[in-house]
């Protein structure tokens, strides 16, 4: 039986930060915010981590588009962030900053300058080492080995194995921090090679294994006993990865965009804990998406790596969060080339084109972007029955009223083509079995996203059923489609390219029109749109079918609810200098 006694005495105050609260945060002496390894040989370090960034260099609004009106809220912005790391880690001498990777896409910051930018803000606030996420391969292996060989910190993922000289020149299994004692190994998602563009000679092998060979190593190779994880793998396989692994204490993950904490909204505890297979704890912190979060947590290790005591919480940023001046300065210089493209107003809509729910049902900017890449080559003469895309390319919610360029740019920002293929209903039957189970029928492997269709298609399916057997009935037209009948199909180079493994690859398709100057040109001529959910994806249970096509699009923050922007400097400082203690 685990006994949860403090060896240190507390003094408990109430502490509260941007929507989130901790329940009970306790003060140490002024010892423990300094080095020290106690008569016990009892070590105390704070980790700042941060993931999923995608390139907001700057605030943005709730929907993670530019920031057009504070009176609603702006989030994040690596200026913000700035003065939160300046403003306390001197409190924390002991402290390394994190970067869980995914740095790249999603904004013009990156579509504009490519990876030249981000760098030199990353180098700014002065990470002390970072991990790869999906995105860094976007644009391919050269590329992002010229982004790393600029950066001044370690780069670590255990599991990349490349033949490109720039990667394995600057991509390590781990860094050991002389300093402190602590060894950081890295991961990277082994979906990468599926869900992004890596070259043929990057690989990415088991990350439970290539984490654990990593640990294996540092234990029969050095004296140090600390070892923490910076993994963008997911929260699921997080979770998994500690219950898998010996040896592994704190794990900072990235790559679902999971919110943990007290607010509302969190997925689960900030940390979350598993038992691994030596029978210990396992602190498991992620810190959301957009950089509207920087994660903080503050572990004391015993002699053989064990963590006695915690506290930390995810630290909310919003327009009440002072900015550095000189690093926002910097971003708004960085954004004059690109601005006047990016403000001019291609429409209007009346409805919340909204990008929240689309990995999981059909959503209204998913209608509107499946809808127009149809129209598009109806409009040029073509057959084609109905379209798709994958939902993990829709990346922001477009707000009600004008909608500017950057708007679509930021909502769409892969650069994808439009392109027309033909299928035979039988094969159709199996991708939308594949979309809908999750595993892909023709290859047994996973399936990395949900999907959207047009007008002109039905998806029913159970999802209590078993893999394989979900898909209840799909519709073409107004007839289930014909098992020997062949269908001409739109929908995106990356997948027919076998992004998200939800087709096998298709040689030899016409690249059409980029989706944006497409999904632009639909906004112009359809202004201004108004528009609810018809039910083309849907749910059936029992006999009864689930939808949300009587619902109006709905206005959600990304974590699903407004948020009162209540932080300050001062309120970030207290609630770092609160301690919420764990004995274990």
């Amino acid at each position: 039986m685990m006994v949860r006694v403090s060896p240190f005495s507390a003094l408990s105050v109430a502490a509260s930060l941007a929507g989130l609260a901790l329940a009970e945060d306790s003060l140490y002496s002024e010892r423990l915010t300094k080095r020290f390894i106690d008569t016990e040989g009892n070590f105390n370090i704070s980790f700042y981590h941060i993931n999923d960034v995608h390139a907001h260099l700057d605030e943005f609004s709730s929907s993670g588009t530019d920031c057009t009106n504070p009176s609603k809220g702006c989030y994040g912005g690596y200026a913000r962030i700035k003065t939160v790391i300046e403003d306390t880690r001197p409190d924390h001498n002991d402290s390394l900053l994190l970067n869980v990777g995914d740095e790249f896409q999603g904004t013009l910051f990156y579509s504009f300058y490519g990876g030249e930018k981000i760098a030199e803000t990353l180098n700014q606030l002065g990470f002390d080492a970072m991990t790869l996420g999906n995105h860094e391969f976007d644009g391919g292996d050269e590329k992002l080995g010229d982004f790393l060989k600029n950066l001044t910190f370690p780069i670590v993922s255990a599991n990349i194995v490349s033949e490109n000289e720039k990667l394995n020149s600057t991509i390590k299994p781990y860094h050991i921090f002389d300093k402190y004692q602590l060894a950081v190994i890295g991961v990277t998602t082994e979906t990468t090679a599926g869900i992004s563009n890596p070259g043929n000679g990057t690989k990415f092998t088991d990350a439970i294994a290539a984490v654990q060979a990593s640990i294996d190593e540092i234990r029969s190779t050095t004296n140090i006993t600390r070892i923490a994880a910076i993994t963008h793998i997911g929260y699921e396989e997080d979770k998994r990865l500690a219950r898998e692994t010996t040896g592994l204490q704190l794990i900072m993950g990235g790559h679902s965009h999971t919110l943990l904490g007290d607010m509302e909204g969190a997925e689960g505890k900030y940390p979350t804990l598993e038992t691994n297979k030596d029978g210990d704890e396992v602190f498991i912190v992620t810190a959301y998406r957009w950089g509207e979060y920087l994660g903080y947590v503050d572990v004391t290790y015993d002699p053989e790596g064990k963590i006695l005591a915690y506290h930390g919480a995810p630290i909310h940023l919003t327009n009440t969060t002072k900015q550095d001046e000189g690093l926002q300065a910097q971003v708004e210089e960085w954004r004059k080339p690109f601005e006047e493209f990016a403000a001019e107003e291609i429409g209007t809509t009346n409805v919340v084109l909204d990008q929240s729910t689309c990995q999981k049902q059909e959503c209204s900017l998913g209608d509107l972007v499946s809808d127009s890449i149809l129209q598009y080559r109806v409009d040029s003469g073509s057959q084609a029955a109905f379209a798709f895309t994958n939902a993990g390319g829709i990346r922001a919610t477009i707000d009600a009223g004008p909608i500017t360029r950057g708007e679509v740019l930021t909502s769409f920002p892969f650069g994808n083509a439009v392109v027309e293929v033909k299928y035979s209903g039988t094969d159709l039957w199996k991708i939308f079995e594949g979309l809908v189970s999750g595993v892909n029928q023709f290859n047994q492997r996973n399936v990395t996203s949900f999907f959207q269709i047009s007008r002109g298609i039905k998806v029913e399916y159970d999802p209590s059923k078993a893999i394989g057997e979900r898909l209840v009935r799909l519709t073409v037209g107004d007839k289930p489609v014909d098992k020997e009948a062949q269908y001409t199909v739109v929908t995106v180079d990356f997948i027919t390219g076998g992004g998200d493994n939800i087709v096998e690859p298709v040689q030899d398709v016409v690249i059409l029109d980029t989706l944006d100057e497409v999904l632009v040109d639909h906004i112009r001529k359809a202004s201004p749109i108004d528009f609810k959910l018809d039910g083309r994806i849907t749910t059936v249970s029992g006999g009864t079918a689930t939808s949300t096509g009587d619902e109006p699009a709905q206005t959600t923050t990304p974590n699903g609810t407004e948020r009162e922007a209540t932080d300050s400097a001062e309120m970030i400082r207290k609630q770092m200098n609160g301690i919420v203690v764990e004995d274990l």
